[in-house]
């Protein structure tokens, strides 16, 4: 490839990444696309939800060439204080459908694993094997890294698939099951039916520092397990640490990323739900909207994508208010009051929460009442910057 001009390389073949290749590729059949992956496979070691309402009739169209898992009777939420089944319908994907799939969809040779990249201008790429790709469009899809510039907590997790020898008859998935020691976070389990005899169990933590225990967490999986009466093989699982953004200087950040003229979208771009962590819905509202720009300059797409992260980050401006409140006003161990509040509320608006559109009418019944937190402790959250999102060094 080395030499050859192409029209798009999309560096990093994530959830961002791939879905920027599959929506630029339906579109735009006739242009030339290189998607570079670092790992072996492209999403990882992942699995991704959503609810159905997250996304417009584009977005669930993008998403039909996946094979994913489906409920349509609602799912279930638990507090100490206050559980609750919701009629929304639920989705999700896990990453070897992912890789699978766009491997059928896209043209041979696009797809590039155990590619890492070194370095990215406007006018191309170079691999850490000193392979340089010029090209038209160069668009970063990486995964994001932690920085001084933004400040927040963490969302802590860690996933196990388990394989019963009985059906295990759970009906629905647990998106939130917070009726749980809470450990100093806001801790909850999160358990997917994948199939009669398959269960997606994660238990999950917003934190204030990212440290991951696998021990610690491996057994407290163990215990919930045993409690539900859910016992069987483990087949699969997943860990991860994502960023929960609370304010920060979001200009900065964005020029930390590199030169200006490269695309910037997904996580590292700073397109992520900012108390919740998600990005799916972000994820294909930009690969579409890459989809529409693709046969312009590469520098005039870079200017389009930074106006839409500005105009997100403003968008997200109340959730990471709320961050701060969680993070900040309350107690570790009394985080979940926040959530167990959130969930009395009606489902539209809880609908329209996850999918980072409320209305003013929501954001005011989201903060009406009585509150969660002390409100000095509120104020003081409010009015504070936050720590910085960084790892700690050991």
């Amino acid at each position: 490839m080395t030499g050859r001009m192409i029209d798009m390389t999309i560096v990093g073949g994530g959830l961002a990444g791939g879905l920027a290749a599959l929506a630029v590729h339906r579109a735009h059949p006739e242009l030339r696309l290189a998607l570079f992956e670092a790992g072996e496979t492209l999403g990882g070691n992942h699995r991704w939800s959503w609810f159905a309402s997250d996304l417009d009739t584009l977005g669930k169209d993008l998403l039909e060439q996946f094979r994913k898992v489906e409920w349509n009777d609602g799912y279930e939420v638990a507090f100490p204080a206050h559980s609750r089944r919701l009629g929304s319908s639920y989705r999700s994907l896990a990453s070897h459908d992912f890789d699978a799939a766009l491997r059928r969809a896209l043209p041979a040779n696009t797809i590039r694993t155990r590619s890492r990249v070194a370095e990215l201008l406007p006018d191309g790429i170079t691999l850490e094997s000193g392979e340089h790709i010029p090209a038209r469009v160069v668009v970063d899809c990486r995964d994001f890294l932690p920085t001084p510039h933004l400040r927040g907590g963490w969302q802590i997790f860690m996933g196990r698939l388990l394989r019963t020898p009985e059906a295990h008859a759970v009906p629905r998935p647990i998106v939130m099951d917070a009726d749980v020691r809470q450990h100093d976070a806001y801790r909850f389990v999160y358990t997917l039916p994948l199939g009669a005899h398959d269960l997606f169990i994660e238990d999950t933590y917003y934190a204030d520092r990212p440290l991951l225990d696998r021990n610690a967490l491996s057994g407290r999986i163990d215990r919930y397990c045993e409690r539900r009466g859910w016992q069987g093989e483990i087949v699969g699982g997943e860990t991860g640490i994502l960023p929960v953004i609370t304010g920060g200087d979001f200009a900065a950040y964005r020029r930390s990323l590199g030169p200006p003229g490269v695309v910037r979208t997904g996580a590292r771009g700073g397109f992520t739900h900012p108390l919740t962590s998600y990005t799916l819905p972000f994820a294909v509202a930009n690969a579409l909207a890459l989809a529409r720009e693709a046969r312009l300059p590469g520098e005039q797409v870079a200017a389009i994508f930074e106006r839409r992260a500005r105009r997100h980050w403003a968008a997200m401006r109340f959730y990471r208010r709320l961050g701060r409140m969680l993070f900040d006003a309350a107690a570790p161990a009394e985080r979940y009051r926040v959530f167990e509040r959130f969930y009395r509320l009606r489902e539209p608006l809880v609908e329209r929460f996850y999918a980072g559109n409320p209305t003013l009418g929501d954001k005011l019944r989201i903060l009406s009442g009585r509150p969660p937190v002390p409100v000095p402790a509120a104020i003081r959250a409010l009015l504070g910057k936050g720590s910085p999102l960084v790892h700690e060094r050991s």
